[in-house]
């Protein structure tokens, strides 16, 4: 339990963030709100995060003796993205430091084919899976199609994941430890973004829907709350209970699930920090993610995650075939809209479907919502000059 003192002062309680990415800046600009010392480390000199924190740390976060070193001072460390030195945290909790999300979440988060043994250990339903050989023989492979093939570590924005239906797909499976998992019929991809406190007090952000980009596989837009029925709703909010209280996580956990055609839930993946269906929680919920975060990570009470009226959240990224310096078109006209809020991420370079910006998206009723999140979509681009 953090110390009591931090609740009179939490401007004296120094923090440490592992990456300055996107999520990062937003948990800095979180931070600021309750005037906490946090430095941020990431292992690019221009991350979004360099411009906003005086004290930013230029190093590798998967270089265990610099994540130490950097470190070893402060009183509470935490992550913006799971790829970390996540020895050194162990070594920093040993000291005496408060680390959230714990190392040991870590280390079966951060390597999927554990995350899905530890599914199977504690009941929670997943999909069928294997783990693949280095040497696996191509007519054995061939027999097991349709799969997904998932590396078991760095993947992230659909990166380190392969659908693999023909033997001609075999041919470009991915280099890197992996395994198979079955490929399931989904009706719907949905997400409960969890926080967990340090006395275990539980909320849950209202369930999203996600729908992603046909040949980029990661998230085009998200509804929220999900066009699904209140009982399937409320069973994804208890699953995503159940993987957080089984896990003991002390902070965020965002809960990916598949809603199959026969209307069962599984346990895709999940991410231990804020996450990209959370975005819109800024504007249009009481208590935003990365409020909670905070309030988690400190032993403040949790706040409220009750959501105004509709939402959408629409990725913004890089257009196919640009690569270089970005340059934004159309960002007035949708600043002209109302129920449209534009967040960018300030890094210089763009190139295909990376991740530039999103924008929120309020809307009174649902056919309202869908023409906002066309125009959005069709009138915000990322190219280069």
């Amino acid at each position: 339990m953090a110390n009591e003192a931090w609740n009179a002062r939490p401007d004296r309680v120094k923090i440490g963030l592992l990456g300055g990415g996107q999520l990062g800046t937003m948990l800095l600009a979180a931070a600021i709100d309750l005037n906490l010392d946090v430095q941020a480390m990431d292992d690019d000199a221009n991350a979004p995060a360099a411009k906003f924190n005086k004290d930013f740390i230029y190093a590798s976060i998967r270089d265990e003796k610099a994540v130490y070193e950097a470190f070893w001072g402060k009183e509470l460390v935490t992550i913006e993205i799971e790829n970390v030195a996540v020895g050194a945290l162990d070594q920093l909790e040993r000291a005496g430091v408060l680390v959230y999300p714990q190392p040991r979440v870590l280390d079966v988060i951060k390597d999927k084919y554990l995350q899905k043994s530890f599914y199977v250990q504690h009941g929670i339903p997943t999909s069928g899976f294997r783990l693949l050989a280095q040497s696996e023989d191509f007519a054995e492979l061939a027999k097991q199609l349709p799969f997904v093939q998932k590396l078991r570590s760095g993947g992230y924005d659909g990166k380190g994941v392969k659908v693999l239906k023909t033997t001609l797909d075999l041919a470009e499976m991915l280099p890197g430890e992996s395994f198979a998992e079955d490929l399931v019929a989904i009706d719907k991809e949905l997400c409960v973004i969890v926080v967990r406190g340090q006395d275990g007090a539980l909320e849950t952000y209202p369930v999203v829907e996600s729908i992603y980009h046909p040949e980029a596989n990661m998230v085009d837009y998200l509804l929220c709350p999900a066009q699904i029925k209140e009982e399937v709703a409320k069973a994804a909010a208890a699953l995503a209970k159940k993987v957080a209280e089984a896990l003991g996580i002390v902070g965020l956990l965002a809960v990916e699930l598949f809603l199959d055609m026969e209307g069962n839930m599984l346990v895709n993946e999940v991410a231990p920090r804020p996450h990209n269906t959370g975005h819109h929680t800024i504007e249009l919920n009481q208590t935003s993610q990365y409020h909670n975060h905070w309030r988690a990570l400190l032993g403040l009470p949790l706040g409220s995650t009750k959501q105004a009226g509709l939402a959408a959240m629409v990725n913004i990224v890089g257009a196919d075939g640009h690569n270089g310096v970005a340059k934004y078109i159309g960002l007035a006209q949708c600043l002209a809209q109302e129920g449209i809020f534009v967040h960018l991420y300030g890094k210089h370079e763009t190139r295909p479907f990376r991740k530039m910006g999103h924008v929120t998206i309020a809307g009174d009723d649902q056919k309202e919502l869908e023409r906002r999140i066309a125009f959005v979509k069709a009138t915000l681009k990322v190219e280069a000059y």
